[in-house]
């Protein structure tokens, strides 16, 4: 291995340390406990070697709303091949997207807690635009085949997403006193009406 190979090896080797850390940190006291410091501290560098690998705070956020977005997208993708129906992949797709926020609380509080991104961020973001993309063109597939083939796509596509982030938050943020079983009532009845309402 040469001298460059070897220095983008451990550039790599300390970005993944960053990382790692901060995910550590996050999962012991929470995103607003986040600090350049703290991960310097944890990792056991300097903290201009952290600004070595990214500009600010922001850029290590930036890089875990990716990753979780990604991972989103999988189940979300997962789910959607599981149906052949536009209807039954859209149904099956809110339940992945409610399994996603429960099981990865840390992942969506950060991708939508610590405020919605901007739209130019979105289009920055192949991972934003492609979870955009993926409930969007099930929606038009949807919408394709009802007997109101003229209905805003877009305009149902943030009301679909509003309805499950709404639920989701309401949860996440302790609000809901209701049992588990409840909720997953909640859930279907509201991507029921939906379904329905398009077809």
């Amino acid at each position: 291995m040469g001298i460059v190979e070897r220095k983008q090896r451990q550039k790599e080797e300390v970005r993944g340390s960053i990382l790692r850390a901060a995910w550590a940190l996050v999962l012991a006291e929470g995103w607003q406990a986040l600090s350049i410091r703290k991960i310097a501290d944890a990792i056991e560098y300097s903290v201009p070697v952290i600004y070595n690998h990214f500009e600010n705070k922001e850029a290590i956020l930036q890089e875990f709303t990716k990753e979780g977005f990604g991972f989103l997208n999988e189940q979300l993708e997962t789910a959607k091949q599981q149906h052949a129906s536009p209807a039954k992949q859209l149904e099956a797709m809110a339940y992945a997207y409610w399994n996603f926020a429960v099981t990865n609380k840390e992942y969506y509080q950060l991708m939508y807690g610590l405020g919605m991104p901007t739209c130019e961020i979105v289009r920055q973001t192949p991972e934003m635009t492609k979870f955009s993309n993926l409930l969007q063109e099930t929606i038009k597939a949807l919408i394709a085949t009802s007997k109101n083939p003229e209905t805003d796509c877009f305009l149902k596509f943030h009301t679909y997403w509003s309805m499950l982030h709404g639920l989701i938050s309401i949860n996440l943020t302790g609000r809901s006193a209701a049992p588990d079983k409840l909720n997953q009532l909640v859930l279907q009845d509201a991507i029921q009406g939906f379904i329905r309402n398009l077809e």
